[in-house]
């Protein structure tokens, strides 16, 4: 079995402007240290998955930049998608690209613009939702102890025990107000990070299973038909697609400096 990590990197440079741009969107910005904030993401798989099998999932228009800022990453590892269709669709395509190699491949999906304090324990964690996703047969998410009641994150409310550290997840919760959100941590709940992992496998059969916006058209990736998957699939996030329908989803929890940089503000946190 191989490990791959899928790395959302299609980000528009709204949440920046008028420092980040269209064409220089804030994961191509150096926000958080002295790299731009994708390639810290890249680097700090170094140990984990090696960098010819990280895909890099982006927008035609940023597709020549981010092949530029991580030159590592073979060229045929940038995915470029034809139209944005969120992260369902996107995350489908590359475990179809990896699995095609691998059909026993796993996945680690991660986002390029995220803050993280502490390359290691990131790597820990990432590395023990990949173990738990090959052992357990399941879908996993990794949770990010919160250090606050942020109104602006989703919750996940950990379920029974599976195997330390993982829980199966009782429900998710989206960005409630600040008495909910304390209420939620005074219950154990963590931050949805946005980070996951799952086998290829798995992935498939609850896509089949669950997510009716992408499974009738899986057939046409197979084939190599990017541009009709990517023409007929109906956007949505890989969050809502599959992990809030899974009955087979679990969570560990990450405990190491994180934060998604949404805002201005944001930045004096980190």
């Amino acid at each position: 079995m191989t490990r791959w990590a899928a790395v959302l990197a299609g980000g528009s440079g709204t949440r920046f402007w008028p420092l980040s741009t269209p064409q220089e969107p804030k994961q191509m910005l150096p926000l958080a240290g002295a790299e731009p904030l994708l390639r810290q993401a890249v680097q700090r798989l170094d140990g984990l998955v090696p960098a010819d099998r990280v895909l890099l999932i982006t927008g035609p228009s940023l597709a020549a930049r981010t092949a530029q800022l991580v030159p590592e990453v073979p060229a045929q590892n940038v995915l470029v998608e034809p139209h944005a269709r969120s992260t369902g669709p996107a995350l489908t395509w590359a475990t179809a690209a990896a699995a095609q190699p691998d059909p026993a491949a796993s996945v680690l999906s991660l986002h390029a613009d995220w803050y993280v304090g502490e390359d290691a324990a990131f790597r820990a964690s990432a590395g023990a939702a990949l173990d738990v996703a090959e052992r357990h047969d399941s879908l996993v998410t990794v949770g990010i102890v919160p250090s606050r009641p942020d109104v602006g994150y989703g919750y996940i409310l950990p379920g029974e025990a599976l195997a330390a550290p993982a829980r199966r997840v009782a429900r998710f919760v989206e960005k409630p107000d600040a008495a909910r959100a304390a209420d939620l941590i005074a219950q154990g709940a963590l931050w949805n990070s946005g980070m996951f992992a799952w086998t290829a496998a798995r992935f498939f059969a609850e896509t089949a299973a669950v997510a009716r916006e992408s499974a009738p058209h899986v057939a046409r990736l197979r084939a190599g038909d990017v541009a009709g998957f990517f023409g007929a699939v109906q956007p949505i996030a890989v969050d809502v697609s599959h992990f809030e329908r899974s009955a087979r989803v679990a969570v560990i929890p990450g405990a190491f400096p994180w934060d998604d940089v949404g805002t201005w503000a944001a930045l004096a946190r980190v």
